[in-house]
């Protein structure tokens, strides 16, 4: 998919007579990353592409093959969510360990996946550029209402230093305050043992009024559709949300836990 976009990019630039310069002009990107995008050295953004689509009118036609890009690079056991993720029209996401992937900052995302030296430094480049195409689901014109749960703990461990953590957290602040279908919520440390402790989990909801669950593991995860398990879950999420602070509460906190990160 990724030759498959650089043909379309060299194919629709040549019908239109515009040169590498010209185009990177009307797209406002530079002229070396168009090169590298036609000849499949640099991997398309969702903002790139719907560019494409304006420039050209392509009627979504560019904006089609980067979404199938992305898919492509999602790691294989990760690809069922994300094609449900990109369709649901409301998510409740508990994480008690860090923050979730919709939330994260470049340099956490790639603090992240850096940890362990589990991956080179070519995957986690893509990681990190897959996690943040991802994003732009916050941002469309009707996003799903996503509603976060997080422990204390999340805002207080230390990934990739105290520069990175306060960006991190200022963001999950502006996120909560500035984008009204993005709720965050805090489970202070107070809460000591809740239901939260026995792991992560997103609760997907379709305009169907159907419900998903997804378990993430280590290097696996696994969308589940039983109805009695999503019931049981949707408890173990109303018991979390009952530990949790209210959304002004977890505002409130994680200023003031950015503050502490200098």
């Amino acid at each position: 998919m990724l030759e498959h976009f650089a043909e379309e990019l060299r194919l629709a630039r040549a019908a239109s007579g515009m040169s590498q310069a010209a185009l990177a002009e009307a797209l406002s990107y530079s002229g070396a990353l168009i090169a590298k995008v036609e000849t499949s050295e640099r991997r398309p953004s969702l903002d790139f592409a719907r560019r494409c689509d304006a420039v050209f009118a392509a009627d979504g036609r560019f904006e089609r093959i980067q979404r199938r890009i992305s898919r492509e690079a999602v790691v294989p056991w990760f690809r069922d969510w994300a094609g449900i993720e990109q369709e649901t029209t409301a998510l409740r996401w508990f994480e008690p360990l860090c923050v979730p992937g919709l939330l994260q900052t470049e340099g956490y995302a790639r603090a992240l996946l850096t940890g362990g030296s589990l991956f080179g430094a070519d995957e986690v480049e893509q990681q990190v550029a897959t996690r943040l195409d991802r994003q732009g689901l916050l941002t469309r014109d009707r996003p799903p209402l996503l509603t976060a749960v997080i422990d204390e703990h999340v805002l207080r461990r230390t990934v990739g230093g105290p520069g990175i953590m306060r960006e991190q957290v200022q963001h999950l602040v502006k996120l909560g305050s500035a984008f009204p279908r993005v709720r965050i919520q805090v489970v202070p440390i107070p809460a000591g043992a809740y239901a939260g402790l026995g792991g992560p989990f997103v609760i997907a909801s379709s305009a169907q009024g159907e419900d998903l669950v997804y378990l993430a593991g280590q290097r696996h995860g696994q969308v589940i559709d039983r109805a009695e398990y999503i019931r049981q879950m949707i408890e173990v999420w109303e018991s979390i949300r009952g530990e949790a602070l209210s959304q002004r509460q977890s505002l409130d906190l994680m200023a003031e836990v950015a503050e502490t990160w200098i």
